[in-house]
């Protein structure tokens, strides 16, 4: 099976690059200008700061502009969102709506050691 796949594995990392960058960017969105139905936060809070860092390293992964140090960057926000929000709820993710920070944690800690592959920024330079 990985024979058959192989050559298609380049275009699938890109999409789920550019996919998750753009889902990272409305996250922020949702916090700092309101959007898909989400309240703006006081920028000087920690959701402000949050969002705020959410819109910058989105767009960085996203376009594929130093996608490894971005997403590292972007999985150790979403770890630290998890036990401060979540965590203290329940231990389980299921229980304390707490999937989402989840998989945004390692499915950047994974993009942090392919780096920006091709479709980006840093393949055209």
């Amino acid at each position: 099976m990985e024979k058959v796949f192989a050559p298609f594995a380049p275009y699938a990392y890109a999409i789920l690059r550019i996919i998750v960058g753009l889902l990272f960017i409305s996250h922020g969105g949702q916090k700092v200008f309101g959007w898909f139905g989400g309240k703006p936060v006081p920028l000087g809070s920690l959701f402000g700061l949050a969002g705020i860092i959410e819109i910058v390293l989105g767009l960085l992964i996203t376009i594929g502009l130093i996608t490894s140090y971005a997403a590292f960057i972007a999985s150790g926000e979403m770890a630290v969102a998890y036990f401060i929000g979540h965590f203290p709820k329940s231990f389980w993710p299921l229980e304390n709506q707490g999937e989402p920070a989840v998989l945004f944690c390692f499915i950047f800690l994974f993009m942090a050691t392919q780096g920006s592959g091709i479709w980006s920024v840093d393949a055209a330079r």
